[in-house]
């Protein structure tokens, strides 16, 4: 198993990650430039990223009656005031723009018998979301002047005095490696799962809340990269259906179910109504000996019961599956609940890049959008789609209008990522290394949710565990440097693993950093357990020589904008 000579490609725009906000950034680099595209995808874009298996709803969009400052109210009070007001605002007043795009290609939106949508919530709209995947790969792979790479792996950047030349990568196909130079770089991976044990390791362990092929791998190649992050303390645990890990906002705003403990008590106002306090609250009340917990469904009627088993099959099956095992709907029987682990991802929370209103990273012409872009929290599907286009816009002007954007040579650059490859792919042996790639990943699992707040600490933590959590991270990435592999998809796996335990790092640093508990579970700090207003401030890192050092940066509120200076 060796590696094949680079295959040396050279584009305007180098798109990392097919998912939803890649494939959009594409079509619309496609539909107003003529700028040549390369989309970089670690699976097939078709049937990849947090859209593989389908939605039945968008959760962002701006409903009759509402306006873009009203969602953009709801992202900032729900994050409790962290979060960038510029970032939020200008992703809010895309949403309803990309929807009819959306509806355009083909997604089916249901609509009442006035032809209006159908509203769930104030800030949702239903929609038959099987295939809203392939409807957004289907357009892109039509697009002019866009070239998809299907199972390719990127591993690195490629940069030069803080300015992107491009990415480093390989397929998991044949193991040909790509070289890839682009005047602009747009990051659309995903956020990062699996860095905590899950509800249900072992055989079970794809069963989570986030897709798990979403690594970390776009806020990794980042960090190494020197880009400065944000927010990674606000974690995001979701609050499921047991066993399942299905949905619960389909129960909780498509029928009006409340949470209720196991004496029938409502809960939820006890705690509050943000995403954290409502995970919270039943993390609290099954600690205080009253649960299980559960989201109120037994009397709902029969039609709204099929409309449930209906909603679940576009998007969790296995929540209608075990309805219809158990021959006990929900009509039924309440819904038990649980919390996930914890995850790092900018669609739900604040976590990722620090761009600016462009979405440009501190890198030089390095984008990000979608999960990795930080600041802009709640921005679900349409959000991300809002994000690519903003971004590809961004793109557009630079190249075309400024025209100062060269394409520039990386042989040293390249050399060294060659040499990096070529070390990794040495490691190739038939004999069995003390390590597997699984063990250590089991064993960061074990440290981040025994020490850095996970399931098993109720999400809780403290200064002592979080240093001891730091050690341990650095012990299993010293022993990732003596796993060996058989093949091409245990490479990526060792890459990944590498990816997981870098985040991991920032994770941790972050936690440490803010000396306050402001989202209940998402960062329950043990040793400052109340929030503090001295701490409404942006927690920001870089990477420089190994070591994560902290940024701390002031709130950008409602009318101002952040833009870089450097």
């Amino acid at each position: 198993m060796k590696m094949k000579e680079p295959q040396l490609i050279h584009t305007d725009v180098l798109i990392i990650g097919g998912g939803t906000a890649g494939c959009y950034a594409a079509l619309t680099l496609s539909s107003r430039s003529s700028l040549s595209v390369v989309i970089a995808e670690k699976a097939n874009i078709r049937r990849s990223g947090c859209l593989a298996a389908g939605v039945n709803a968008l959760n962002a969009y701006i409903t009759k009656g509402h306006t873009p400052r009203f969602y953009a109210d709801y992202v900032k009070k729900d994050a409790d005031g962290i979060v960038r007001d510029d970032l939020v605002i200008s992703m809010s007043e895309g949403l309803n723009r990309v929807t009819a795009v959306l509806e355009q290609l083909g997604l089916v939106i249901l609509k009442d018998d006035k032809g209006e949508y159908v509203a769930r919530g104030p800030r949702n709209i239903k929609i038959n979301g099987e295939n809203i995947k392939p409807l957004l790969a289907g357009a892109v792979e039509k697009a002019s002047h866009v070239r998809i790479l299907n199972h390719v792996t990127i591993t690195d950047y490629i940069v030069r005095d803080n300015r992107i030349l491009g990415a480093f990568g390989f397929s998991m196909r044949d193991g040909t490696v790509f070289e890839i130079r682009a005047r602009t770089v747009l990051c659309a991976a995903g956020g990062a799962a699996g860095l905590y044990r899950p509800n249900h390791p072992g055989f079970s362990r794809h069963k989570m809340w986030y897709s798990p092929f979403n690594t970390g791998a776009g806020y990794a190649m980042g960090i190494r990269a020197g880009a400065e992050m944000t927010t990674f303390e606000m974690r995001f645990i979701a609050l499921r259906c047991k066993d399942t890990i299905a949905p619960t906002g389909t129960i909780a705003q498509g029928v009006g179910a409340r949470q209720i403990n196991a004496a029938g008590e409502v809960y939820e106002q006890k705690y509050g109504l943000t995403t954290s306090q409502r995970v919270y609250g039943t993390v609290k009340e099954n600690q205080d000996g009253r649960g299980p917990c559960y989201l109120q469904t037994e009397g709902i009627t029969e039609k709204q019961d099929e409309e449930l088993m209906k909603a679940y099959l576009n998007m969790a099956p296995s929540q209608t599956l075990k309805w219809i095992e158990a021959g006990v709907g929900p009509s039924r029987q309440n819904v038990e609940i649980e919390g996930t682990e914890p995850y790092i991802v900018g669609g739900h929370t604040a976590s990722g890049y620090w761009v600016d209103t462009s979405r440009e990273t501190t890198i030089h012409n390095l984008y990000a959008a979608g999960d990795v872009a930080g600041g802009c929290p709640q921005k679900y599907v349409t959000g991300a789609l809002v994000e690519g286009e903003i971004a590809a816009q961004a793109i557009i002007s630079r190249i075309e209008h400024e025209d100062n954007v060269e394409l520039l040579t990386a042989e040293e650059e390249t050399q060294l990522l060659r040499q990096k490859a070529a070390e990794y792919t040495e490691r190739v042996s038939d004999t069995d290394s003390l390590f597997t790639v699984e063990q250590l990943e089991e064993a960061m699992q074990s440290v981040m949710d025994t020490y850095a707040g996970g399931i098993a600490s109720q999400y809780r933590y403290n200064e002592k565990q979080l240093e001891l959590a730091e050690r341990r991270i650095r012990q299993i990435e010293t022993l990732s440097d003596t796993v060996t592999v058989r093949d091409w998809h245990e490479l990526m796996l060792l890459y990944e693993l590498c990816e997981r335990l870098t985040v991991c790092r920032v994770l941790i640093a972050h936690l440490q950093a803010r000396k306050e508990t402001r989202w209940h579970s998402f960062a329950e700090n043990l040793d400052y357990p109340q929030k503090d207003e001295a701490w409404l401030k942006y927690v920001n890192s870089r990477m420089k020589d190994g070591s994560i050092h902290i940024i701390f940066r002031p709130l950008v509120k409602e009318g101002e904008r952040y833009e870089h200076t450097n």
